[in-house]
C-alpha cells in the first residue's frame, strides 16, 4: 500500500468512530452515548451508563474506575430508566446538561440558569464532583456534589447553602437493583441546634451525637476529619480525607443501615468500619429523660436521669417523670447533677448560648431561665468553651463507655443536695486511699533514696520528733497521719532554705516530693490582690464571683460534707490561697475546731481570731458555731465586692466600718456604689446587688438570723427571692479603733474580752 492509500485509509477509519471528546471534559458541540464515558483526569472516577445487577434498565452515573467491584456513587436518572442503550448525554443551547432516549424523550437536567451567551463544559473531577461551568470564566454553574445519592464522599457537603438554597442530603436506594429513590435520608436537621439525623420516610431513625460548630474534628482510627461549619454562607457538614490514597465512602442502604466502607485493595473487597444504627442507636429507644445503657452482654437497659422516675413499674423503657410532681424548679434553690460519658440529647429544642461561657456561667445562665432543663459545656479544641442548653424533653441519650459529653442536669434542691453528699463521699473514699497510699510508698522510697542522709542526722532530733508524732497521731486516730520523720526528710530538716513563709500558727516549708501537706499556692492569698491597688485589676467581676462560690463551697464541706464537722474560726482573705487558676483553696487550721455530728455550737474561754471577721457572739460571750463562719464568710464576701478591708475608715464616716458602710448605702438604695472600682469591665448589676444582700444576711447581729452555707450556695448559684437582711453587728467602731456591737440592746466592745490576734501570711 503506497503512501496516499494509506492516509486516506486512516482518515475513513477515524471518520468511522464517533465524535473524539476529551478524556474529562464535555463541551457543547460533544455528547456521550452508552458505551463512551468521561474518565477523571487521575483516573479514579467514570461518568457512563450502567445496568445495576438483576437489570436490564440503564441509567446515567459515575462510579469508581480503580475499584474491581463496580460501586456506583451517583445517579442522575433515579426515577427514570431509559429501556434500552439509546441514551445521549450532552449540553443543549441553554447551557444546561441534558440526558434524552432515542424517542427525544428529557430524563433528566442540570436545569440551572445560565448568563449570557456563552457556552457550558462539564468536567468529572477526581473527587467524583461533575460539574458544569462557564466555558469562559470557569463560573460554576452546577455541581453533582450538590445533589448527592446514597453515599457521603469525601468533601461532599450535607446541609444548606444560604447562597443558593440548596439544601443536599443522602437518599437510599429502594434497593440492590435499583436506586430509585428510596424510604431512608441521612440529613442535616437545621431545627434547634442543627445536627444529622438519618430518617425513614419522616421519622427519625437514627442521630449523629452533636458536635460544635465551625470546628474541624479528626477521626484517626478512620482516617478523616469531620468539618462543621455555620457561618453567612452555608451551614453544613462535611469530611476531608487525611490520606488520598484511602477509598472510603459513607453510605444509606436501603435496609435503613448508615456505615462506613473503605475500599480494600487486597481482598478486592469493601470493608465496614463501622455500621448504625444498633441497640441503643435507634432513635428514643428509651422514651424521654432516660438514658440507654448496653451492657457486656449486648443487651441494652434504660434508666432515668438524676431527679426522674419511670413511667411505668418496670424501668425507663416508657420514659421518666421528674419526682415530686407539682413541685417547681423555678427559683427554689434547684441544682445540676452531672452525668457523664453521654450522647446528648436531641437537640430540636436546643440553643448554642455563647463561645466563650464558663461551665459556672452556663449553669448561672440555664439557671435564669425556667424553661432550661440541662445544659453541655463544650471544650471546642481549645478554641474556647461553648454552652449548650436544653429547653424541651430530653430524648435519644445513651451512655458511652470512655467517650462523649457531661450533661447536667436541674434537679430541685433536695436531689442537687443528695448527688453532692454522694459525690463528696466517693471523693473522700479516694482522697483517703490516696493518702493512705502516699503515707506507705513516700516513707519507704525516702527512706531507700535518702538513707546516707539520714544516717548524718543527729540521732537526738529524729528521736524527740518521733515522740511527738506518736502523741499527736495519738490526739486523733481517726485522721490520716503523715509521719514527721518523712517531712524532716522531705524539708530537709526544716531548713530554712525551704521556708516559703510565716503564718499565725507555724512556718510553711516546700515539699519537692509527692507529698502534701500544704499545696504550693503561686499566686499567694487573696488579700494580696483585692487590697492591692496594681493588681486588684487582675481579679474581673466573673473571676471574684468564681472565687467567692469557691470559697462557699469549701465552707459547706468542712460544716456538711466532711467526714468530721470543723468549725473554722479563723475565715479570713489572707487564709484563702490561690493556685495558678486563681482557684480558692482555705488554709491554715491551726485554730479549727472539729465538733461531733449532732454538736450545733461550743464554747470557750480563749477567744482566738482576726479583727474584723469574728461574730459578735464569739467574740463577746466565746460562743462560736457554723453561723461564726458565716459571719466571717459574709465579712470577706463585701471585702471581695469592694476591695476594701472591714477595718478601714471612711472619711465621710469614720466611725463606720465596711460592714456599717455597706448597710448605711443599702438603706439608701446606693449599695453599687461600694463596688471595687478597679472592676473596669461591664458586669452583672443584679448578681453583684445579690452577692452584697448575701453577705448584709451573713453579717447580721443574731445567730439565728444567718443562711446555712448550703443556702448561702443555692442563693449564690440561682434567683430565688432574698429576704431582706437585718441591721448587721460591727457597723461602728469605737473610739479606739476596736469594734463595737449591740446584743440585747447593750453595747459590747471587743475591749471586753481578751483576744489573742493571729496576722495571716
Amino acid at each position: 500500500m503506497d503512501a496516499e492509500k494509506l492516509v486516506t485509509s486512516m482518515f475513513l477509519i477515524i471518520l468511522s468512530f464517533p465524535l473524539c471528546i476529551s478524556l474529562d471534559t464535555l463541551t457543547s458541540d460533544q455528547s456521550i452515548k452508552d458505551g463512551q464515558s468521561l474518565i477523571s483526569k487521575e483516573n479514579n472516577f467514570t461518568l457512563g451508563f450502567f445496568s445495576p445487577s438483576n437489570s436490564s434498565y440503564r441509567y446515567l452515573g459515575i462510579w469508581y474506575v480503580k475499584v474491581t467491584k463496580q460501586t456506583v456513587v451517583w445517579v442522575a436518572n433515579r426515577n427514570d430508566p431509559i429501556n434500552d442503550s439509546t441514551g445521549v448525554l450532552s449540553i443543549n443551547q441553554s447551557g444546561n446538561l441534558v440526558l434524552r432516549d432515542s424517542h427525544n424523550r428529557l430524563l433528566w437536567s442540570t436545569n440551572v440558569s445560565v448568563q449570557g451567551t456563552t457556552s457550558s463544559v462539564a468536567q468529572l473531577q477526581d473527587s467524583g464532583n461533575l460539574v458544569l461551568v462557564q466555558d469562559n470564566n470557569k463560573m460554576l454553574l452546577w455541581q453533582s456534589f450538590d445533589y448527592p445519592t446514597d453515599p457521603l464522599l469525601p468533601e461532599i457537603k450535607i446541609g444548606l447553602n444560604r447562597i443558593t438554597g440548596v439544601n443536599s442530603f443522602l437518599t437510599s436506594w429502594k434497593s440492590q437493583d435499583d436506586p430509585g429513590i428510596g424510604n431512608y435520608s441521612f440529613k442535616l436537621n437545621l431545627t434547634g441546634f442543627p445536627q444529622l439525623l438519618l430518617y425513614e420516610g419522616s421519622t427519625p431513625h437514627y442521630r449523629a451525637s452533636p458536635r460544635p460548630w465551625n470546628t474541624p474534628v479528626a477521626e484517626p482510627s478512620l482516617g478523616f476529619t469531620s468539618n462543621f461549619v455555620n457561618n453567612e454562607d452555608e451551614i453544613s457538614y462535611f469530611s476531608s480525607l487525611d490520606d488520598p490514597s484511602i477509598i472510603t465512602r459513607c453510605v444509606v442502604d436501603s435496609s435503613g443501615l448508615l456505615q462506613q466502607l473503605t475500599w480494600n485493595d487486597g481482598d478486592r473487597q469493601w470493608k465496614q468500619v463501622w455500621s448504625t444504627p444498633k441497640l441503643c442507636d435507634n432513635y428514643g429507644n428509651c422514651g424521654a429523660y432516660s438514658i440507654c445503657i448496653v451492657d457486656s452482654t449486648t443487651r441494652f437497659a434504660c434508666t432515668c436521669l438524676p431527679g426522674y422516675e419511670p413511667k411505668s413499674l418496670r424501668d425507663g423503657s416508657e420514659g421518666c417523670v421528674r419526682k415530686k410532681l407539682g413541685l417547681s424548679m423555678c427559683g427554689n434553690g434547684e441544682g445540676f447533677v452531672k452525668v457523664a460519658h453521654l450522647k446528648a440529647p436531641d437537640t430540636f429544642d436546643a440553643a448554642w448560648m455563647d463561645m466563650s461561657m464558663s461551665s459556672l456561667e452556663c449553669e448561672l445562665a440555664c439557671l435564669r431561665n425556667c424553661s432550661c432543663t440541662a445544659f453541655i459545656n463544650y471544650n471546642t479544641n481549645g478554641k474556647g468553651f461553648g454552652c449548650l442548653s436544653f429547653y424541651g424533653e430530653l430524648i435519644d441519650i445513651l451512655e458511652f463507655t470512655d467517650y462523649g459529653w457531661d450533661l447536667n442536669v436541674r434537679v430541685d434542691a433536695t436531689e442537687s443536695a443528695k448527688y453532692t453528699r454522694k459525690s463528696k463521699g466517693f471523693l473522700g473514699k479516694k482522697r483517703k486511699l490516696a493518702i493512705t497510699i502516699l503515707s506507705i510508698a513516700v516513707p519507704l522510697f525516702l527512706v531507700s533514696l535518702l538513707a546516707y542522709m539520714w544516717l548524718m542526722k543527729k540521732r537526738k532530733t529524729k528521736d524527740y520528733l518521733e515522740g511527738n508524732e506518736l502523741e499527736d497521731s495519738s490526739r486523733h486516730s481517726d485522721l490520716s497521719i503523715f509521719y514527721l520523720s518523712c517531712i524532716v526528710a522531705a524539708t530537709d530538716n526544716f531548713s530554712p532554705t525551704n521556708k516559703l513563709g510565716q503564718g499565725g500558727f507555724g512556718s510553711v516549708f516546700k515539699e519537692e516530693e509527692k507529698m502534701l501537706i500544704y499545696e504550693y499556692m503561686p499566686n499567694k492569698s487573696l488579700d494580696s490582690f483585692i487590697f492591692d491597688h496594681t493588681r486588684s485589676s487582675l481579679l474581673n467581676w466573673r473571676k471574684r464571683f468564681e472565687i467567692i462560690i469557691g470559697i462557699t463551697r469549701g465552707i459547706l464541706y468542712l460544716h456538711q460534707d466532711s467526714r468530721l464537722r470543723i468549725i473554722y474560726r479563723d475565715l479570713k482573705t489572707s487564709n484563702v490561697l490561690l493556685d495558678g487558676e486563681m482557684n480558692p483553696k482555705i488554709s491554715d487550721f491551726g485554730i479549727a475546731r472539729i465538733i461531733k455530728g449532732d454538736q450545733i455550737q461550743d464554747k470557750t474561754t480563749r477567744v482566738v481570731g482576726t479583727y474584723g471577721y469574728m461574730s459578735p457572739e464569739y467574740v463577746i460571750f466565746g460562743k462560736f458555731s457554723t453561723k461564726s463562719d458565716v459571719f466571717s464568710f459574709g465579712v470577706i464576701l463585701l471585702e471581695i465586692v469592694s476591695g476594701k478591708k472591714n477595718t478601714n475608715s471612711y472619711q465621710n464616716h469614720p466611725s463606720l466600718t465596711l460592714i456599717g458602710h455597706v448597710w448605711e448605702l443599702w438603706r439608701e438604695d446606693r449599695a453599687l456604689d461600694i463596688v471595687d472600682s478597679s472592676i473596669n469591665e461591664s458586669f452583672v448589676s443584679l448578681e453583684v446587688l445579690r452577692c452584697i444582700q448575701i453577705g448584709l444576711l451573713c453579717v447580721q447581729e443574731d445567730a439565728t438570723d444567718r443562711p446555712t452555707m448550703l443556702a448561702v450556695l443555692l442563693m449564690l448559684s440561682s434567683e430565688t427571692t432574698l429576704p431582706s437582711p437585718k441591721q448587721p453587728a460591727f457597723i461602728f467602731r469605737s473610739a479606739t479603733n476596736d469594734f463595737e456591737s449591740i446584743i440585747g440592746g447593750e453595747l459590747y466592745s471587743i475591749n471586753d474580752v481578751t483576744i489573742t490576734k493571729f496576722e495571716g501570711r
